[in-house]
């Protein structure tokens, strides 16, 4: 599994604490039943001092932690549960326990010590290798067997910006806090230095000859910010002819008619042409450089969650159901 703040994702802030010598009680979600409030995987940990991270955004962590400080006290490790029935009493007493939403959570909590051997997988997360541990009933394991969960993580997935523009700048920086390893290409190097792209790989190169020598795979965005007929056209194709999950390009609706005319006559396939997001992102009403990387990243996580992009008030059922991923179009 791979999730946000998952035991992995935590790895940088857990080693921390380990190297000073501390033990931790780490707790995962390792069951989710209706609308908990957040996904399976979710970690903090507890080292009778000081909390990482969050499980619930608020709801039933002081429980966790009553629960946390038995297992620092025995090393046992333990599974429970947090169910909330829609009424009655049982309901009114989770209710103060803080889970709130109607759903039901399954948590799995084990000592983190030290000398263990899952500090090697902490240790080649936190390098942003691959990396992977498992959940048992006796606490953590790496070795290769059945287990109660599996906690995986592999290299962060590509944002490509192709165009150093200031829209670029407020995507590259609204993108990496979502997990995306930002690669901004620009021929002209003048516009690449690190004060307007902290974070992100830089590519002073033709931007066709950088899309043809790059690895992408299907956790891949391509977002095409420049506005440059030289390689505009040329650049996308071969986007479109990559396993990235999301391409994009940015410009007016003429733009976008001439693109698609000149993606035409490169030889563009119409299953192709449908894979592009142009113009790119939502419909938020964005203006600014800040607002058009919402849009934008609004529309990636949509594509790659298959969700609809409604309004949540406007739908029924559990928050985080989402309907199974249609076919991508052949290549």
């Amino acid at each position: 599994m791979c999730h946000a703040d998952v035991v992995l994702e935590l790895a940088d802030r857990l080693l921390a604490r380990l190297h000073a010598g501390r033990e931790l009680v780490v707790a995962t979600v390792v069951g989710v039943d209706g609308s908990a409030p957040r996904t399976l995987g979710t970690s903090m940990a507890w080292d009778g001092e000081r909390v990482i991270g969050s499980i619930a955004g608020g709801c039933v962590e002081g429980a966790v932690l009553d629960v946390a400080d038995r297992v620092l006290d025995d090393g046992v490790t333990r599974v429970i549960e947090f169910g909330v029935p829609d009424d009655g009493a049982a309901g009114e007493l989770a209710l103060e326990a803080g889970l709130s939403c109607g759903g039901a959570l399954t948590l799995h909590l084990a000592l983190l010590r030290p000398a263990d051997a899952a500090l090697a997988a902490l240790e080649r997360a936190s390098a942003g290798g691959s990396s992977r541990i498992r959940l048992t009933e006796a606490g953590f394991a790496v070795d290769e067997c059945d287990s109660l969960f599996v906690d995986e993580r592999v290299p962060l997935a590509r944002l490509i910006i192709v165009g150093a523009m200031e829209f670029s700048v407020a995507l590259s920086a609204a993108a990496q806090p979502l997990g995306y390893a930002v690669t901004v290409c620009d021929p002209r190097a003048v516009f690449m230095t690190p004060e307007r792209f902290p974070g992100a790989e830089l590519v002073v190169q033709w931007p066709t000859e950088f899309m043809r020598g790059t690895e992408l795979d299907e956790r891949s965005v391509v977002c095409l910010l420049s506005h440059d007929d030289r390689f505009d056209a040329e650049t996308l194709l071969l986007a479109l002819r990559s396993p990235a999950r999301y391409v994009g390009a940015m410009g007016s609706r003429r733009t976008d008619a001439r693109r698609r005319a000149r993606l035409a006559e490169l030889g563009a396939r119409s299953e192709e042409l449908t894979r592009l997001h142009s113009p790119i992102g939502l419909d938020l009403g964005a203006s600014t450089p800040e607002e058009t990387a919402v849009s934008i990243l609004a529309e990636v996580l949509q594509e790659r969650a298959a969700a609809s992009a409604r309004p949540l008030a406007d739908l029924d059922g559990a928050i985080h159901a989402r309907p199974a991923r249609p076919a991508r179009p052949a290549r």
